[in-house]
């Protein structure tokens, strides 16, 4: 236990240099990105990339089948099987590539020239079109190098991940460069440099797998019992996968057929500021799911249940502890980061950071109903929601509502998942008590009461309208929420542990 404590710590740290780093170097330049391109190209590359993911809904349900079954057999220690394991998964992966591209370059194409060439100018089709089979190199590239990722995950090599940012981020400024001083298309240009960069990134961690990890040396083989083992674990989520892409990707794409690739660009913006402040929460989550479910196959079941609610506090706490300033704060953010703010972008941050604070249960909770491997309530229910959701935006869009609509519609959507229906799952499934679940809302609700008030009041009558006041109203804000889940969102045991912690480390200092 201690020692699955220290690595969940461990691969923390490694996780959030790399956060760090990415995360300062990627809005630089996505913000160069977006003034190079323009508000418009930037949003087309955004619909085409959504018209691919939509493709593309089927990898996400193996992609979470690959990873459990490679982790829950590490767990197990049956080397064997491991290898099975590996061989089968991407043999399935690689002719799911092939599907995807065969409906890409049909009903893709169709979909791009019979329904996106309304909201496209004419004289960017082209430009669009290049985009559109770049990426459609790009996501097979992806989809094969998922059982790939799903053994570094499961072997919790999370440095590796960290080392390889620095490189991520550095050709990533080189592409920035490059889109700048160069002659062509900038929105083919653009399309050619990313898709080459997943090209040799996936080549790599490829090469660091195979070297160091024996089951990753591929066979062509399909185990016909681990197939119907990952089958009937993906099928269930296979309804799940299809939800999250018709909320995510299809929001974009009607998003686009009713508002035009300016207000898409609003609405993607947002999306990456959100991801920016939700990468902390994701890295905290990735190091601990994999310790979640090896401690669930080693039949340690209180210790998965305990590791599980706490992250799920501490997730939360991570993501109050960055979105709440965000909220408060998003409209000079945006100004002092992208300088030209296209219209909705604010309101739009504003909303998916609150919807965040709800899909942080909803993602958490979801890990126990993962280690078990049974997820047929949940991909029956929740996407249904997902399902519901969109059709309710897409009406609503139609009736001639403004496009914030579909943020509060996904704010409804992930409030229901995140605290009504997944908590009903977890004790229904995994023998979880509602005073389990009250053990984690019940902070949570505290410290969102006692943090918020003074922040709200001191931003309302101060303003934010110069430097000063930005970095003291996210102070106070940050200070609040600390203090908050110091006394009102840990155990006084936790508490004191930290406290006497920091005095010595104070000692050593002075």
């Amino acid at each position: 236990m201690q020692s699955g404590n220290k690595t969940i710590a461990k691969n923390t740290i490694f996780l959030y240099f790399r956060m760090i780093f990415s995360m300062l170097v990627s809005l630089y330049t996505s913000r160069v990105v977006l003034q190079t391109l323009g508000i418009e190209d930037y949003g087309i590359y955004q619909v085409v990339g959504g018209v691919v993911g939509m493709m593309s809904f089927l990898t996400a349900a193996l992609a979470t089948g690959s990873s459990r079954f490679l982790t829950f057999e590490m767990g197990t220690g049956d080397t064997d099987k491991l290898m099975r394991t590996f061989s089968t998964t991407l043999t399935i992966h690689i002719f799911l590539a092939l599907l995807i591209v065969l409906l890409a370059e049909t009903v893709g194409l169709w979909f791009i020239h019979q329904k996106m060439s309304l909201s496209i100018p004419a004289e960017r089709m082209n430009a669009a079109l290049w985009a559109y089979h770049l990426s459609i190199l790009a996501s097979v590239v992806s989809i094969t190098q998922v059982p790939y990722s799903a053994a570094i995950i499961a072997h919790e090599r999370m440095n590796i991940y960290a080392y390889m940012s620095i490189v991520d981020v550095s050709v990533k400024l080189g592409i920035v460069y490059l889109l700048k001083i160069g002659a062509m298309d900038k929105l083919i240009l653009y399309a050619i440099l990313l898709c080459a960069v997943h090209i040799c990134f996936a080549l790599f961690y490829r090469f660091y797998c195979i070297t160091r990890f024996k089951e990753t040396r591929y066979q062509f083989l399909i185990d016909k019992n681990i197939l119907k083992s990952i089958g009937g674990f993906s099928g269930w989520s296979l309804f799940a996968s299809t939800a999250i892409t018709l909320n995510n990707q299809g929001m974009i794409i009607i998003t686009n057929m009713f508002f035009g690739p300016a207000v898409v660009t609003a609405r993607a913006i947002s999306v990456q500021v959100n991801a920016a402040a939700g990468l902390f929460v994701q890295n905290f989550r990735t190091a601990a799911n994999p310790q979640i479910v090896k401690r669930y196959a080693a039949e340690d079941y209180e210790g998965s249940k305990n590791l599980l609610l706490n992250s799920t506090k501490f997730s939360f706490f991570l993501m109050f502890l960055l979105g709440f300033p965000v909220i408060l704060l998003a409209e000079p953010l945006l100004h002092l980061w992208l300088e030209i703010v296209p219209e909705y972008s604010v309101i739009f941050l504003q909303l998916i950071i609150i919807q965040s604070f709800f899909a942080v249960f909803d993602s958490s909770f979801y890990t126990a109903l993962y280690a078990k491997g049974q997820l047929r309530e949940n991909a029956l229910i929740s996407p249904t929601v997902l399902f519901i959701a969109f059709a309710v935006a897409y009406w609503l869009f139609k009736a001639g509502y403004p496009p914030v609509t579909l943020s509060y519609v996904g704010i409804v959507a992930y409030a229901l998942l995140g605290i009504v229906i997944k908590p009903i799952l977890v004790c229904r499934i995994v023998d979880y008590s509602f005073k389990n679940v009250l053990s984690v809302f019940i902070p949570c609700l505290k410290v969102c009461i006692v943090a918020t008030p003074i922040p709200i009041i001191i931003n309302y009558y101060f303003g934010k309208n110069s430097l000063f006041s930005f970095v003291t109203i996210a102070l106070i804000s940050a200070l609040c929420v600390a203090v908050a889940v110091l006394y009102f969102g840990i155990e006084t045991n936790m508490r004191r542990d930290l406290i006497g912690f920091a005095k010595r480390k104070i000692k050593e200092i002075f």
